[in-house]
């Protein structure tokens, strides 16, 4: 004889037979379908909370990205102003003002990135699955009310 076949655990045979009516049903089944219904939903909002939370932690690297490249940049700014220093007392020339003009720039790139940083960094506070926690709330408000009936 072969051994029976384990249970699916992901509901998919338990989807194929209706649920019989609830007025028709006795406490067994109703409790049944309760406890039932609680785990899918239960599973259900941790799904959404696994995805909302990787949803502001991608967020969150992108603006600490955008924050670690306003630095490079910045760096950099601040080198062609060292470069402007030395060009500017080595030789009067007009070099300085170029590389004066260089750094200028360079610095209003860092500081567009650091403002685009601190943007996608604010949508990311909290780290929490607020939209989440907001369902779980309505369901459970939901279950007093059908309760208190």
């Amino acid at each position: 004889m072969s051994a029976p076949k384990p249970r699916s655990t992901d509901g998919a045979t338990r989807a194929a037979v209706p649920p019989p009516d609830p007025s028709q049903a006795s406490t067994g089944e109703l409790v049944g379908q309760l406890s039932e219904q609680v785990s899918r939903l239960v599973r259900d909002e941790v799904r959404l909370a696994q995805a909302e939370v990787t949803q502001k932690a991608r967020r969150l690297g992108i603006g600490l990205g955008f924050f670690g490249g306003a630095g490079v940049v910045a760096l950099l700014g601040v080198g062609a102003l060292v470069t402007a220093a030395i060009l500017g007392l080595a030789n009067v020339l007009p070099g300085w003002l170029a590389a004066v003009l260089v750094a200028v720039v360079l610095f209003a790139v860092a500081g567009v990135l650091a403002l685009i940083g601190k943007k996608d960094v604010d949508k990311a506070k909290p780290p929490l699955p607020t939209e989440t926690i907001a369902s779980v709330q309505a369901d459970i408000d939901t279950v007093k009310q059908a309760v208190s009936r």
